[in-house]
Formats: C-alpha cells, sequence, structure tokens
C-alpha cells in the first residue's frame, strides 16, 4: 500500500476549463511522486476534452478511490447518463454533472477514501439546486464535513494570504454583517490556521478597515471605532497578534502586506483584487478551519477560453501542492501533541542542578 496522499479532485463545469488544467497539470510525470490524484467526473467528458486540448495524458477508470493506483491519474465515474459538454456555456446539464461529482467526493472523503479535496471550478448559478443551496464550495463543504466547525476562506500565493470576513455577500450588505464577535471569530481560525497548517509559531495578523483612510476618526464612517478596533484590541488581549485598521489602499500601496503572515480582509473584492493583480495564476484557494483540506484554482470557469487550450493549470498545480502541504503539516502537529514532553523544573529545596518532573518529583 503506498503512503503517498491521496488527492481527490472533482471535475468542476464540464463547459468550463476544469478538465484542461487537470490534464496539463499531470501531464508532467513528476506530479506521481507527490500523490496519489483521484478524479471525479466522467470517462467520456475526460476524453472528450482530452481530444479538443489535444493532451496526451491518460485515464485510469475506477470504480472508487479504494482501487486508485500510483503513477496514474485515476477516475472514478460520478455521471450516470451521457452529459453534453457545451464549452463556454453556462448549463443546468453541466451544473448538474459538477455537483454529481462534488457530492460523490464528498461521500468518499467521509468513507477515508481520499486524504485532501481539490476543486476545480463551477458556475455557482447552474449548480444550484435543493441539494445545493449554497453561494459555493466553502459553504457546501462547510456543511458537509464541517463537524460544526466554521469555515474561513483564505486566498494565497507567493506574496500574500488574504483572509475574507465577509465572502459571497453583496456589498450593499457587508457593513450590516460586519460585527466584533464575527471579526474575532475570523481573526481565531485563521490565526489557528496559520500555526497548524502553515507551521508560523507566532503569527502577524494585519486588519483591513471597511471604510476609505479608516474613517478618518469616524469621519467618513463608524465601522472602524465600533467594530474593527474592539475586535482587534479583544483579540490581541487574547493573545492573537493582529494589527490595524489599516486602509486598504495604501496598505497595499505601500507594500506594507509583505511584513504580515496574513491579511484580514473586510470583503471579497477588497482583499482579492490586489492578490489577483499580484499573481493571478498562481493563487490558491483555501477552506481553513475545518477538518477536511480543501483548496481550489483561484479563478472560475473561464468559459471564454474553455476548449481552446489556453488555460494556465499553475493554479490547479498550486491548489493540489497546497492541500499536501497542510495535511502535511497538520499530520506533523498532530504528532506532536500526541507525545509531549513531560514538564521540567528545578526542586529549588535541595542544591540538586538536575531538571526533574513535575508531575513525580523523580529525576
Amino acid at each position: 500500500m503506498s503512503d503517498k496522499i491521496v488527492v481527490g479532485i472533482t471535475q468542476g463545469d464540464v463547459n468550463g476549463i476544469g478538465y484542461e488544467i487537470i490534464l496539463k497539470t499531470f501531464a508532467d510525470p513528476a506530479m506521481f511522486e507527490f500523490c496519489i490524484p483521484v478524479v471525479y467526473g466522467s470517462p467520456k467528458v475526460a476524453t472528450y476534452h482530452r481530444k479538443v486540448v489535444d493532451s496526451q495524458t491518460n485515464f485510469n477508470v475506477i470504480d472508487s478511490a479504494r482501487d486508485a493506483q500510483p503513477d496514474r491519474l485515476n477516475l472514478v465515474n460520478c455521471n450516470d447518463e451521457d452529459v453534453k459538454v457545451d464549452f463556454g456555456m453556462p448549463t443546468q446539464e453541466s451544473g448538474n454533472a459538477a455537483f454529481q461529482a462534488l457530492e460523490r467526493a464528498v461521500k468518499e472523503y467521509r468513507d477515508g477514501m481520499i486524504d485532501v479535496l481539490v476543486t476545480a471550478p463551477i458556475n455557482k448559478k447552474t449548480i444550484h439546486s435543493e441539494k445545493f443551496n449554497f453561494p459555493g464550495h466553502t459553504e457546501y463543504i462547510e456543511a458537509q464535513l464541517g463537524q460544526g466547525n466554521k469555515a474561513l476562506m483564505i486566498l494565497m500565493n507567493s506574496s500574500m494570504r488574504v483572509a475574507l470576513a465577509t465572502v459571497h455577500d453583496p456589498i450593499s450588505k457587508v457593513a450590516s454583517i460586519l460585527s466584533k464577535d464575527l471579526i474575532k471569530e475570523k481573526l481565531a481560525i485563521l490565526n489557528n490556521s496559520l500555526k497548524t497548517d502553515f507551521g508560523i509559531e507566532i503569527p502577524r495578523i494585519a486588519v483591513l478597515a471597511l471604510n476609505p483612510h479608516a474613517s478618518d476618526d469616524g469621519l467618513i464612517g463608524k465601522e472602524e471605532n465600533e467594530i474593527i478596533k474592539p475586535a482587534i484590541d479583544e483579540a490581541v488581549a487574547e493573545k492573537i497578534q493582529c494589527f490595524g485598521p489599516f486602509p486598504a489602499d495604501g496598505f497595499f500601496g505601500s507594500g506594507d502586506y509583505r511584513k504580515f503572515d496574513a491579511i484580514l480582509a473586510m470583503y471579497h473584492d477588497q482583499g482579492l483584487i490586489p492578490l489577483k493583480a499580484l499573481d493571478m495564476d498562481g493563487g490558491v484557494n483555501y477552506t481553513a478551519g475545518l477538518p477536511v483540506v480543501r483548496t481550489s484554482p483561484d479563478h472560475g470557469t473561464a468559459y471564454d477560453i474553455a476548449g481552446k487550450g489556453l488555460a494556465s493549470e499553475e493554479s490547479m498545480r498550486q491548489a493540489i501542492f497546497a492541500a499536501i502541504d497542510i495535511f502535511r503539516s497538520r499530520s506533523n502537529e498532530e504528532e506532536i501533541h500526541a507525545n509531549p514532553l513531560k514538564k521540567l523544573y528545578f526542586d529549588r529545596r535541595d542544591d540538586s542542578d538536575k531538571l526533574k518532573h513535575l508531575d513525580t518529583g523523580k529525576e
């Protein structure tokens, strides 16, 4: 039995670039040195994409991840009916196929067949149904695999890590959604993730303001003084090293983001526009705070270039690497805490210079 990490990969929207970036990623044989990949999707659709983009990458069709083979790109068939591929078109059929693949991957994760989950891009509208009544992957996976834990979306690349206080919410509602407790909750999840998932002993977190100029001390809004600053102060009192709130434009423009291990943005575009402007191709979306390790490429279905062979696989490759690294970091953390060293002390009641166990007094 191989000890390589088994990476479950969902096909995403079949009318987008999901299969193209998967095929291109595993065209490099070196990828099989890091993991055993298991794609959840359709062999017929995969074969069609393979022909259209002129890929030489082959699939090993299997019944479940339990049958996955090392050094092969394994594929579990999740679509019972023939799925029509219509490149660049959002259709209900492609949305249903995307959901079937995601549902099967989640089930096999629960059954212990895969170690981590990487999701190819979906169309949030076409996948929407009675079974998928969620704004996106993050919320669905939180409901299915969260075990009561809260998810935190972190977008990351070679330049920065950006977490979001609010995610897929209209700008008109962001201010009303923000609260001191919400920001503290996100800071706590982010701080723990930086320690456990990324191995940063004492993380430094920057918190962005909501209003221009961080409200100029209340002249351009009240959220900084009434919500964000109190949340930061209480988090600091709980030994989370967080700073701010910083005006977003000056923070990114001056390069101050380089001084921190992560950034908490107040809303989606505030944090993701600068991140994607600096490194669009290498971005990774990570769902922190949950028992499952789930990542995805930091881009959408890219309907405009679907089926043309133009898509970059770099974000998918980095998403796979990130999932593997985080899984290993968590495993190392669990191993360290499974057998902690006993606390030692000097017994000042005698003249001995030897350390003694705190619980027994033995040397």
